[in-house]
């Protein structure tokens, strides 16, 4: 499982670092949520690999738990955020301007929808 976490973090990561971020809030979070949980789950595989484990008295079953909950909390909320941001795409970047440059490409829109999927 936490291999598969820090593959999709590592996916989603890239595709919202690979778009020209138009809306830094919405995308911030994205990317926050992306690389915090990356980075604890290699904490958290760490742990397990150089037997840690058995040296700390906790629960694992209930951390286990707690984490990856918190986790799909905030990965669902990412995906809130980013869905909504592709939802945008056709908007203009600008209303005041009189070219009709979208806030995501064509380009962006694709690498947007992979990144909320």
């Amino acid at each position: 499982i936490f291999l598969s976490l820090q593959l999709f973090g590592t996916i989603v990561w890239i595709l919202v670092a690979s778009t020209q971020v138009p809306l830094p809030l919405l995308q911030g979070w994205v990317m926050f949520v992306a690389v915090t949980a990356w980075f604890l789950s290699i904490v958290f595989l760490s742990v397990f690999l150089f037997g840690y484990a058995n040296r700390i008295a906790v629960n694992w079953n209930q951390a286990d738990f707690i984490f990856h909950g918190a986790t799909f909390v905030f990965y669902f909320g990412a995906f809130v955020l980013q869905a909504a941001t592709t939802s945008l795409h056709h908007f203009p970047r600008k209303f005041n301007s009189t070219t009709q440059e979208r806030i995501l490409s064509g380009r962006e829109y694709n690498i947007s929808i992979a990144a909320s999927v």
